[in-house]
């Protein structure tokens, strides 16, 4: 991109996290709202003349979302999360025509805690019991959280395995003594908690607890802002915050 202020187009623009986004590129001085877009407005408009998009909307918005992108050729970061498979398929087919970063979370102080999660895994054995805990507003719709599947799927990859060999979501009644190897996940709902994650390796003796909390929404809306620079002009593909960081 030349000097010239990144013009950024956002979906999602009533929501609470939508209003944060508004703010961090409002503060930011190489970028520019150039639209914005509620669930129930027309993105085309909102793209008109914009370099990226930033979406944070419910999961039934992307597919029309992607739709505008992939007409104007224009890169998307997707912070929205509850995609189901069918939704996934769409973005990871869309990435074929155009630049996306999708991640669950978008903040650099979680992102860390993804690759220290996924490295601390990998030093410790099977003998540590893994947990993942979040806690998240009353109002949050999908359980675990996104950023808690990723967490558990960077334990899972320093381990060597897969996330859906070895999640376990719940413990109901009697004789549900935890698994060997299972990766653990508890959920709290309510408030108006932003979001906490914290990863838990239980061994015989001691205890390695790895958290986040986030108290403003400004920290992941700050890092939307920062993977819709680092998007613009990259070929098609897709990217994670991960990348953006320079993690992988």
């Amino acid at each position: 991109m030349s000097a010239r202020e990144l013009q950024v187009a956002i979906f999602g623009a009533s929501g609470r996290m939508g209003r944060a986004v508004i703010a961090a590129v409002e503060e930011s001085p190489d970028t520019a709202v150039k639209g914005t877009a509620t669930s129930s407005d027309d993105p085309v408009a909102a793209l008109r003349g914009a370099d990226v998009a930033i979406e944070f909307a419910l999961p039934q918005a992307t597919a029309a979302n992607l739709a505008v992108c992939v007409a104007a050729k224009r890169p998307i970061v997707i912070g929205t999360t509850g995609h189901d498979e069918a939704q996934r398929a769409r973005i990871a087919a869309a990435a074929r025509e155009i630049a996306i970063v999708m991640a669950p979370n978008m903040s650099l102080g979680v992102n860390l805690l993804l690759k220290l999660v996924e490295l601390t895994a990998g030093k410790l054995d099977a003998s540590y019991d893994i947990e993942v805990f979040e806690a998240h507003h009353r109002n949050k719709k999908d359980a675990p959280s996104g950023t808690a599947l990723a967490l558990g799927s960077a334990a899972a990859a320093g381990r060597g395995v897969k996330l859906s060999d070895v999640a376990e979501h719940a413990r109901p009644g009697a004789g549900t003594a935890r698994k060997p190897g299972a990766i653990g996940f508890s959920v709290f709902r309510g408030g108006d908690v932003v979001g906490d994650h914290t990863v838990t390796f239980a061994g015989a003796g001691e205890r390695i607890e790895l958290t986040h909390r986030a108290s403003d929404r400004i920290a992941f809306a700050r890092g939307a802002v920062q993977a819709a620079r680092w998007l613009a002009g990259r070929p098609p593909g897709l990217y994670s915050m991960q990348d953006v960081l320079g993690l992988v």
